[in-house]
């Protein structure tokens, strides 16, 4: 490997050893997100309440030196309370800005599908252009501005389905499972000490290993990461292939090409390689797939799941050698 690819390689170990003090066991949740972070995009984390998800976006913004803010969705959250608005200033006789949480670098939409599709819209025009509408007035974000959005299950009580168009502009959805057994006793075990995640986090014992200045830098470097003509093509076939299964409603839009693409090349520098191979596409399918497809009820009654349709159409789609 080149010397830029293997200093993000030391980046990234760096990175996942940091968040390993706080969050325990899921690894390749861990690399999802950093995947996310590194290509610029945005992550769904979806997974049961109690399972890390918020303590592990506010790690990554701690350990990658990134300005955080959290918006807890609510069903009364309005479009305002995430953007800010413009508040008239007696003494100075003008309208000032009053900046929403929506200003800064690593958000967290913290269980999202508990505000209705109002609301969650507020995020969209930020999400994809990195800038906000108040009042007719165009507002700029920061150039590393990510949004983790954490969600529960849809079949949870008192959540929205998210719509179409918000989904389509996470690069990946993350799933974060209860931790195995092993697992669930090492934390257990912290919980009751001074190494409890929170306690942690908290004092200062998870280190600093960038800051939003280099990171935009490193975002770079992942252009160098190479991946062949027939791989690119390879994500096309896979992505066509989920319009024309006949358990699938909708299928993925182009996004879902650039989604598999980026977070492939992502996915190689992590595992510290220098070029795309098609099990780095095989693997990041699901992920940045799972989101974007929607099933014929028929075959949701039967207990099918999108996964799972997801890994039938690798298996018939030919692999580039």
């Amino acid at each position: 490997m080149n010397t830029d690819t293997t200093t993000l390689k030391q980046i990234l170990t760096r990175a996942k050893r940091e968040v390993s003090k706080v969050i325990i066991g899921q690894d390749r949740v861990i690399d999802y997100a950093l995947i996310a972070i590194f290509t610029g995009h945005h992550a769904l984390v979806e997974g049961v309440p109690g399972v890390g998800k918020t303590l592990l976006v506010r790690t990554l913004a701690h350990i990658l030196g990134c300005e955080f803010s959290r918006i807890q969705f609510t069903p009364d959250l309005m479009p305002a309370d995430i953007t800010g608005t413009n508040v008239f200033n007696l003494k100075e006789n003008s309208f000032s800005l009053v900046k929403g949480p929506v200003f800064t670098t690593f958000l967290l939409a913290d269980e999202i599908n508990r505000a209705p599709a109002k609301t969650q819209s507020a995020l969209l025009q930020a999400m994809q252009e990195k800038n906000v509408t108040i009042d007719r007035e165009p507002h700029t974000l920061s150039e590393n501005f990510t949004v983790f959005a954490t969600q529960n299950p849809i079949e949870y009580e008192g959540t929205y389905p998210l719509p179409e168009a918000q989904k389509d502009r996470f690069l990946l959805k993350i799933t974060m499972d209860t931790p195995t057994l092993e697992e669930e006793l090492d934390l257990a075990r912290k919980i009751i000490g001074r190494e409890a995640p929170e306690k942690t986090l908290a004092a200062g014992r998870v280190k600093q290993v960038l800051d939003s200045r280099t990171l935009t830098a490193f975002r770079s470097i992942l252009e160098k990461i190479l991946i062949k003509d027939e791989l690119i093509r390879y994500c096309v076939d896979i992505i066509r292939g989920t319009r024309t299964h006949e358990a699938v409603l909708t299928g993925a839009g182009p996004r879902g090409t650039q989604a598999i693409i980026l977070s492939a090349r992502a996915l190689a520098a992590v595992d510290d390689r220098d070029f795309v191979t098609p099990d780095d596409i095989k693997q990041m399918a699901v992920p940045a797939l799972a989101h974007r497809m929607m099933l014929r009820p028929e075959y949701e009654i039967e207990g099918l799941t999108v996964r799972e349709v997801i890994r039938d159409i690798l298996t018939n789609v030919a692999v580039p050698r």
